[in-house]
């Protein structure tokens, strides 16, 4: 029988994830709050750093090179804010943590790939990630429609004004 301790976390783990494995290179979509909008921003690079693999608390790290400044993230595999983990490359290396990547910049950071099957690792069914990335996209679609239609009501009425005015002209042209 499961401990207490196991059964609140199994409750916050995510059912299956995707397998990370040091030295991939990786799309992480993020969820971002800013105010009352939400968006989805996409974070790639390279994982440097797998940690605690089987549990609920299993993070990456994730380093890329942006405007010349190596910038790294760490993210929390059975987050809700993050959504999707794709895998782009997976390379061969001989470590779990990649600390030597970060000295290494241009040819000298290059490592060999390795063939793998993209669809089977990429591919996960979960469910309710997949309803709250349609919620998402719903929610700005609909936002997105209530602005055209908004805009279409003024764009009516400024036809409307332009015709008022160009009867007002015309009529007082026929009396002049």
């Amino acid at each position: 029988m499961p401990s207490v301790i196991e059964q609140i976390n199994a409750k916050y783990q995510k059912h299956q994830v995707v397998d990370v494995r040091s030295g991939d290179s990786v799309r992480v979509h993020q969820k971002i709050k800013e105010g009352a909008k939400e968006r989805v921003q996409i974070f790639e690079g390279l994982v440097i750093r797998t940690d605690r693999k089987n549990s609920h608390t299993s993070s990456i790290t994730v380093r890329r090179i942006a405007s010349g400044v190596g910038v790294e993230k760490t993210y929390l595999m059975h987050s809700p804010l993050v959504l999707k983990v794709e895998v782009m490359k997976r390379s061969k290396v001989r470590r779990k943590y990649l600390t030597y990547m970060r000295e290494r910049t241009g040819k000298s950071a290059r490592l060999s790939g390795v063939e793998f099957d993209k669809n089977a690792v990429n591919t996960i069914e979960d469910k309710a990630a997949e309803a709250e990335e349609e919620k998402i996209h719903a929610e700005a679609e609909k936002a997105h429609d209530a602005e055209a239609a908004e805009k279409a009501k003024e764009d009516a009425k400024e036809e409307a004004k332009v015709a008022e005015v160009e009867a007002r002209h015309e009529a007082a042209e026929k009396e002049a």
